[in-house]
């Protein structure tokens, strides 16, 4: 549910130009963004269908003028705790859709040139990007001659923990703004960078752009932040600002403690995984790799040290695979692990 709200809330962010244009203009360091005119700055549809009816709900398409021709950037917000190792290929069949979308509707002809596309991801998640940007990179190796009836494809990935706070906080930039607030480290720091998007966004066709911040701030980045603390319901930024100014003391000390209870979970799992390795090496040197394999996933159920340990010594008693396999599976079932 958290993953949908934050999905719909940037959805709501980038459905306003100036995110955009912040978004080409900071971080995508290219000579060619210089020559977009922002003024021709245009949503357009992310609903397609495809040739056997099936409808896929993208997500954030814009196009503006190039030069003499129209640029579409199709923006995918990526929230998934998990990177996906084939986004390349997920994303390939984005923009394949998206073209089909465009034959359709016209006004290209048999000689029509389709428009350029910026492909683009926008991740926000924890873990290092390690998927391939480049499409190549998936497939295996062709002969000499094949390989130039390969699809090449690439995206741009942007990847929020990529970048430091003294990278971000000298930008005037929106999407600047955004990413230090996903980084933040305490309520003070959320508050700084609030304080500046108040300033930045004061003009009167900024409200909707106000708004969308104060709804994500206040439905995403908080609750997230601060589980089982009430955040009031404010809708303007201005009165996020002031609601931080006046908690921002009692919330730091929610906020530590949220992170020391994360910090103790994370250090017990990967005590655990520790655990689990070590004994799986000591399952491999005494009966093989295939009963190692069998083991994994019946070990991955055993959720206390104290179990591990026990099997340990078990594993010391056992006469071949067969039976640790079965002392692992009786303690299991004694458990209900």
């Amino acid at each position: 549910m958290m993953a949908q709200s934050h999905d719909h809330s940037y959805k709501l962010l980038f459905s306003h130009a100036a995110m955009v244009e912040d978004l080409l203009c900071g971080f995508v360091r290219e000579e060619w963004v210089r020559e977009i005119d922002f003024t021709t700055l245009e949503k357009v549809s992310g609903n397609y269908i495809s040739d056997d009816l099936r409808e896929r709900a993208d997500d954030v398409v814009w196009r503006m003028r190039l030069r003499d021709r129209w640029l579409y950037v199709y923006l995918l917000l990526e929230f998934q705790s998990a990177v996906d190792p084939f986004m390349a290929v997920r994303l390939l069949t984005y923009v394949g859709l998206l073209y089909q979308d465009l034959i359709r509707a016209g006004p290209l002809t048999v000689e029509s040139r389709l428009p350029l596309v910026l492909p683009v991801v926008l991740y926000n998640g924890r873990p290092r990007w390690t998927a391939a940007t480049e499409l190549a990179e998936l497939l295996e190796a062709a002969p000499a001659g094949l390989e130039r009836y390969q699809p090449q494809f690439r995206y741009l990935l942007l990847a929020e923990n990529r970048y430091s706070n003294a990278e971000l906080a000298p930008l005037r930039n929106l999407n600047a703004a955004l990413f230090r607030l996903e980084n933040s480290r305490d309520p003070a720091e959320v508050q700084q960078v609030v304080a500046a998007l108040v300033e930045w966004l004061q003009a009167p066709e900024q409200v909707s752009l106000r708004r969308a911040f104060a709804i994500w701030l206040r439905q995403v980045l908080l609750p997230a932040r601060l589980p089982g603390v009430r955040i009031d319901e404010v809708n303007e930024l201005s009165e996020v600002r002031d609601m931080l100014a006046e908690r921002v003391v009692e919330w730091t000390e929610d906020w530590k403690q949220q992170g020391l209870q994360q910090g103790l979970q994370q250090g017990l799992q990967q005590g655990l995984d520790a655990e689990r390795q070590l004994l799986l090496r000591q399952v491999r040197r005494r009966f093989g790799e295939v009963v190692a394999a069998d083991s994994a996933p019946l070990l991955a159920q055993i959720a206390l040290p104290a179990v591990l340990e026990d099997l340990g010594e078990a594993l010391l008693d056992c006469a071949d695979g067969a039976a640790w396999l079965a002392a692992v599976k009786n303690r299991l079932a004694g458990d209900g692990e």
